[in-house]
This record gives C-alpha cells, sequence and structure tokens, in this order.
C-alpha cells in the first residue's frame, strides 16, 4: 500500500527541511511505501530551491511548480492529480498540522472509514483568525443547510476513490474541506493537538479570507437569492401596506401636504437595497463567467521527480 502527503508549499523556505524530516520521522512507524508531493504555489522566495535540493537527495519526495500563484487549494488539486497514494494525506506547511499525527489518521482509516478529519481541539491562531473563522462557518453553515466545523481544516487522511471524485469536480472556485464533505462517503473525526507556526506569518490577510469565504459560499450556496427574493417579496408588502395607510388618511383629509423627508428616504432606501440586490446577482454570474471560460485550475511550470 503506498501513502501520499500532498502538501501545498508557498513562501516557506524556512520550514520545508523541518518539515520533511518530520513527516519522514512519523512515517516510519506506519512501514508503508509513502510519497511526498510538494506542490510550490508561485513562492517569490527560495522555496523552490530548497525544494529540488531535497528531491535530488530522496527521490520518494516530489514536486511540482506552478507558474504562478493559484491559491492555496489550487496547489492542493495539483498534489492530488499527480500523486499515486491508495491513501492520501492533505495537510499544510507551516507545521501548524503535526507530521506526528498521521499515523494517527492511518489507524482510524483502518478502522473501515474512507475520509478522516483532523479536528483541531486548541487551535493556535490570533484571536480575530479564530473569530473570522468561527463566523465565516457559522454563516456558512446557515447558508447551506449543513453543519460545518471550524475547528476542521484541510488536514486529513482520504481514500484513492474519494480523490478520484474530487478529480473530476473542475469548479474553478476551489475550496478542498467543502469539496470533501460534498462528496459524502464514510467519515469519521480524531481530535489532535494544533501547533504554532514554525516561523514567518500566515500570508492569509484579511481580505484574502473574506475573498474565500465569498467565494465558496457563492459556489456552494443559492440561499442568497433566495433571501433576495424574501427581502424584495417583503418590502412590495410593506409597500401596498403603507400606500393603503396614506391613500386612506389622503381621502380622510388629514394629509395636506406631502412630505418631503419620506420621499427622500424611500428613495434612498430602495435604491441601495436595488443596488446591494444587482451586486449579489452580479456576484453569481461573475463566477458563471469564470466556469464557462473552462481554463486549467492551475499551469504547471516544472515537475521533479514525476
Amino acid at each position: 500500500m503506498l501513502l501520499s502527503v500532498v502538501i501545498p508549499v508557498y513562501q516557506a523556505e524556512e520550514i520545508i527541511h523541518e518539515l520533511i524530516n518530520r513527516i519522514q520521522t512519523a512515517l516510519i512507524i506506519t512501514s508503508l511505501q509513502y510519497e511526498i508531493i510538494l506542490a510550490d504555489d508561485g513562492s517569490t522566495d527560495n522555496s523552490w530551491k530548497v525544494v529540488q535540493q531535497i528531491c535530488e537527495d530522496d527521490k520518494k519526495i516530489k514536486a511540482i511548480k506552478l507558474s504562478r500563484n493559484f491559491g492555496q487549494h489550487s496547489a492542493i488539486t495539483s498534489g492530488l492529480d499527480y500523486c499515486n497514494g491508495d491513501w492520501i494525506v492533505v495537510m499544510d506547511c507551516d507545521l501548524q498540522d503535526r507530521p506526528e499525527e498521521i499515523p494517527n489518521l492511518l489507524n482510524k482509516a483502518k478502522e473501515g472509514y474512507d475520509i478522516v478529519f483532523a479536528r483541531r481541539i486548541h487551535r493556535v491562531d490570533s484571536f480575530w483568525k479564530k473569530f473570522y473563522s468561527g463566523l465565516f462557518y457559522k454563516i456558512y453553515s446557515w447558508l447551506t443547510g449543513i453543519k460545518h466545523d471550524g475547528s476542521v481544516a484541510n488536514f486529513g487522511i482520504y481514500n484513492r476513490k474519494v480523490i478520484e471524485v474530487l478529480k473530476k469536480m473542475k469548479e474553478p472556485m476551489r475550496a478542498f474541506s467543502p469539496m470533501v464533505r460534498w462528496v459524502g462517503f464514510n467519515k469519521a473525526f480524531i481530535n489532535v493537538e494544533h501547533s504554532a507556526r514554525h516561523s514567518g506569518k500566515s500570508t492569509y490577510n484579511f481580505k484574502k479570507v473574506f475573498n474565500l469565504g465569498a467565494d465558496i459560499i457563492l459556489s456552494y450556496s443559492d440561499k442568497p437569492l433566495k433571501i433576495i427574493i424574501r427581502v424584495g417579496f417583503i418590502i412590495s408588502i410593506i409597500s401596498f401596506l403603507i400606500s393603503l395607510y396614506y391613500l386612506t388618511m389622503y381621502f380622510m383629509g388629514k394629509i395636506t401636504v406631502s412630505g418631503y423627508t419620506s420621499i427622500v428616504l424611500s428613495i434612498w432606501f430602495l435604491g441601495g437595497l436595488i443596488i446591494f440586490i444587482l451586486g449579489v446577482i452580479g456576484l453569481y454570474i461573475s463566477k458563471i463567467f469564470a466556469g464557462i471560460k473552462n481554463r486549467p485550475l492551475y499551469i504547471v511550470d516544472k515537475l521533479i521527480n514525476l
């Protein structure tokens, strides 16, 4: 049985040696044949040079260099397309996902599960990162109608048949964890320790997190469109009732001067609402536009040991 470990790499020149050493130490326990696939997502530091050196020293370590930065989830997709394992581990490169948990994931999978997620029991992240993550998953769970655990990310082990289904999903808005949840199969969770970053700072700033969250929601839920329909219907009913009220008051002679304030407020409120609705619809149309172009999910520049 072959075990593949797929890792997206970005701006990680100081981490890669430690990452590989700890993974190899952890995999010795499993007594399995293995391959480690590093997918460099257009790093601008010396990450690729470090990867090249490691791959030259050990043929079990393989590498993909993307032509530019396509995003973490596209980099994961590239690694999945090239891996050969019967079981595939996906993890981040910053060592917050502990390589020492891989044998535990594998042992749980051997109990008959196709997917085993690593649940981070104590997230070692900043307050704001945990806050935004928790808020996003609450909104996402409400919009999709499926409960999503914010303590679960990409780290986990996946059966080959799960990965083969994921490889058929070609939508340009990539989000590995929601895609895995969508495909179904027999899932399990194990609690794992979450570590602090080995070095450097996270490249996920608020803007990137916000854009990723918006992409995921728009790609996996049509509930915002349904909410717009309901809001429009409610406003129509309220407007109709208010019109009847003022019409009645007019015929009763209680309204002699038209209200300037009410007209201005109504115009601004309805104008802002219409712009908001058009904006949401426009976002959905932009995702459709991105999809119908049918561009590749990533572009490979170089391959090593593949």
